[in-house]
């Protein structure tokens, strides 16, 4: 229960009170409170049916409204490999990865059935496409968290939207159906680091959002994230100079300062969804 308290702590910065004694009934919510990303792996291979069967579990996952709008694609072809990470280059750790999969979002056996049952698809517009792209994303999350519980390290790969025409070329992913994200998975070779995260005060609100003391909590994480895990350089520097104390705010401030993706809109168009 320690080890939960304390690792809370660290990654929110808030003091914590004594662990609810329901969370001590398993090992997993020390696992998750503790839990890391890792982009270094030892050389030793994931089995194949531990990856099938960590797929498995993954689409135990809620789904909305059972629809099952959730595809994942292993990618063990070493050629298609380097094809996918010459698409989107700039992840090198993924060369080193000994397991790689890729997430998809698939409105398009709904519409099948529709056709397939003779009856009208009649929700042509933008709930399918966040439906599909919410159901991905569990999938995701439930693999890792199914991954993480028996020691193999993971971290998924954003990347994977910067090219998303290239992306489902390579992979033939068809109309209705489109890349969320990649994950990269094999057993770590270092222990890795605590995320620092948000004072929940910013991110978990009772009967009403509010962001009363916004501003204060956040110039406060980055204090507290600027002292335990600074940046390693400054994000944009030529255009936005050097300064002192960059913190996290100031980070994710130029990453978004950039355009990034502008196409894809575009291309999930291009896939047949109604966006309005």
């Amino acid at each position: 229960m320690t080890k939960i308290k304390n690792a809370l702590e660290y990654r929110f910065g808030d003091n914590f009170p004594d662990t609810p004694d329901a969370l001590s009934a398993s090992d997993f919510p020390a696992k998750l409170a503790q839990r890391r990303s890792h982009r270094k792996f030892k050389s030793d291979p994931v089995d194949s049916e531990l990856v099938r069967s960590l797929c498995a579990l993954a689409l135990c996952a809620p789904s909305k409204s059972d629809l099952q709008q959730r595809d994942i694609v292993i990618i063990e072809d070493a050629d298609q490999r380097a094809k996918l990470l010459e698409t989107i280059p700039g992840n090198a750790w993924m060369d080193e990865a000994p397991a790689y999969l890729v997430f998809c979002a698939n409105n398009r056996r709904q519409r099948q059935l529709n056709q397939w049952r003779e009856v009208p698809f009649a929700n042509d517009h933008i709930d399918p496409f966040f439906n599909a792209s919410v159901d991905a994303g569990i999938a995701l999350a439930t693999f890792m968290m199914a991954a993480e519980s028996i020691g193999l390290g993971c971290c998924p790969v954003s990347a994977i939207r910067n090219k998303p025409h290239e992306v489902s070329d390579l992979l033939g992913l068809p109309d209705h159906v489109f890349p969320v994200a990649g994950l990269g998975l094999g057993w770590p070779a270092e222990e890795g680091e605590i995320s620092m995260r948000l004072p929940l005060a910013s991110t978990v609100h009772t009967d009403r959002f509010s962001e009363d003391g916004l501003s204060d909590q956040i110039r406060s994480y980055d204090e507290r994230r600027a002292e335990a895990q600074p940046f390693s350089y400054q994000r944009a520097a030529d255009q936005f100079g050097e300064v002192e104390n960059y913190g996290w705010s100031d980070d994710k401030a130029r990453q978004y300062s950039v355009p990034e993706r502008k196409d894809f809109g575009a291309f999930v168009r291009a896939k047949g969804f109604d966006l309005s």
